[in-house]
């Protein structure tokens, strides 16, 4: 891709009205960044799919390596597909439990916990890496920052997409168990190689509001002030 067509926006996609929508927060940046929460439990109502195109199109605009946006999305809605998706991915997960010496009845709550997440959420987006227009260094060094630099990116873009989420009046969770087992989803979702399986993230409306972990003070997060 060349720097002429990096450098073009791509078009606005119209955003829903949040007024007229049941639930959307009206809500100011640090009150959102503040507000969104990691739930776990998401009711079975439909999402529609204005609300995921509006979600998606707010990733696209994070930051990223020499404007390349090297993430890529696969939406998922159909109770079928994220069945086959969730119980491929227990399957890897078991072993590695069992790896970790958990015993049969923690295995099994555990994956019953984690394969019902999946399976409830009206809606999966699966976030992976696209290292494709990243550039090339002959050396390691570079190399590997060139990726660190776009995997950075990818979270920012999942972290818009997120805080669009919460602003539409819905809620979301962040997974990053395709990281553990990348093969087995590129295989049930017949992804070509190239693509990265990086993060989860299940979107819809919250079954009820969850408990928040408490967050450390700032001054115990800033090491230098110079």
């Amino acid at each position: 891709m060349s720097g002429d067509e990096r450098s073009v926006p791509p078009p606005l996609v119209p955003l829903p009205d949040p007024a007229q929508l049941p639930g959307a927060r009206a809500l100011d940046l640090p009150e959102l960044i503040r507000g969104r929460r990691s739930v776990r439990r998401l009711r079975s109502d439909p999402v529609p799919p204005e609300l995921v195109t509006a979600v998606l199109e707010a990733a696209c605009w994070a930051p990223s390596p020499h404007g390349t946006q090297p993430w890529r999305f696969v939406v998922l809605t159909r109770d079928e597909r994220k069945r086959e998706l969730a119980e491929a991915m227990a399957d890897a997960w078991r072993h590695h439990l069992a790896m970790d010496g958990q015993d049969d009845e923690t295995i099994a709550r555990r994956l019953a916990g984690s394969q019902r997440r999946l399976r409830e959420a009206p809606v999966l987006i699966l976030v992976c890496l696209d290292p494709s227009d990243l550039d090339r260094y002959p050396d390691a060094e570079r190399q590997q920052a060139e990726r660190i630099m776009a995997i950075q990116s990818l979270g920012a873009a999942v972290q818009n997409l997120l805080l669009m989420a919460y602003r539409l009046g819905l809620d979301t969770g962040w997974m990053c168990a395709p990281l553990f087992c990348p093969d087995v989803v590129r295989r049930v979702l017949d992804l070509p190689e190239y693509l990265e399986p990086q993060a989860l993230v299940t979107l819809g409306y919250a079954a009820a509001d969850p408990q928040r972990r408490p967050r450390r003070p700032l001054d115990r997060l800033i090491v230098a002030w110079e």
